[in-house]
């Protein structure tokens, strides 16, 4: 009896270790590079707060344009300035974070003409940043572990052919989107019915009709279980501004965030965590670590 009994002890505290885990196993994103005084990429991963790194933007590509990374103050790639962040990245991807570029931006010069251009650009994509080889790699020789679509402009026509021949390059090539949250995104809402996209961090901000605000959290819980139940990702994010300044509305309380708006949506087996724009405002607020044992 006295085995038994502390077998079945043994069992429950296993079980309930499990269920605390599985009640937090959200984790948080970051966008990093486009502010100069957000510090280094390095600095962001020894925090211990991320587990991914999207490293913002690429917003000049396809339709015949020579793809630039725009980095703002952090380095210059008209002067292959930027292949220094190759030791940065790897530090990150040694902590277990991964590293993913970001295309478009809320400013940029981008589209894809063609299922022609989307091979295109996926190709350079590949062998620029991800596992091919090229003499011009912009950010240096360390592989980033994915692509991201933040794509806010240019057109809606294309991006489920570049998700998929990005995909074509094998299953270890994340793809993540950041979307805003009406639903469906109007650029690449139907890029995301594909099935090929790992990660998506819908941004709830600067979109009123479905983020929360001071209290009211049926707009946010409503668009929620529309992103989670319609599209077929492996984890739908919760876009959010890391402090008031980040974004024109949608910021919430740490406090509001960790007792009301979090507790609403982990039911879900599609939630992956916090998404956080972005490194410079959570450098000012510390708002990762303020939610990070929440999450």
């Amino acid at each position: 009896m006295a085995l038994k009994s502390a077998i079945s002890v043994t069992f429950l505290c296993l079980v309930l270790l499990a269920l605390a885990n599985g009640s937090n196993a959200g984790k948080i994103a970051i966008y990093w590079g486009q502010n100069g005084n957000e510090g280094t990429l390095a600095e962001a991963c020894a925090t211990g707060n991320y587990a991914y790194v999207i490293i913002a933007f690429l917003p000049t590509f396809g339709n015949g344009q020579t793809p630039m990374i725009d980095l703002t103050d952090h380095c210059d790639p008209h002067s292959n300035g930027c292949i220094g962040l190759s030791s940065d990245i790897k530090s990150c991807q040694a902590k277990g974070i991964k590293v993913l570029l970001s295309l478009g931006g809320g400013a940029g010069s981008y589209s894809i003409a063609s299922t022609q251009d989307a091979s295109q650009v996926a190709t350079y994509l590949w062998n620029n940043f991800l596992g091919g080889k090229s003499s011009s790699r912009p950010l240096g020789p360390a592989v980033l572990d994915g692509i991201d679509f933040d794509i806010e402009g240019g057109s809606n026509q294309h991006w489920g052919d570049l998700a998929r021949f990005l995909k074509g390059y094998g299953k270890q090539v994340m793809i993540s989107a950041a979307p805003q949250c009406p639903f469906p995104d109007a650029w690449i809402g139907n890029a995301l019915t594909t099935g090929l996209f790992d990660l998506v961090w819908v941004q709830f901000y600067n979109n009123p009709p479905c983020q929360y605000s001071s209290g009211a959290i049926t707009n946010l819980e409503d668009a929620w279980k529309q992103w989670t139940t319609a599209i077929p990702a492996n984890k739908i994010f919760l876009g959010l501004p890391a402090s008031p300044q980040a974004a024109g509305s949608g910021f919430i309380l740490a406090s509001d965030l960790t007792s009301t708006v979090l507790p609403s949506i982990k039911a879900s087996s599609k939630y992956g965590g916090v998404m956080l724009w972005s490194r410079y405002y959570d450098l000012q607020t510390g708002y990762s670590s303020s939610i990070k044992n929440y999450v």
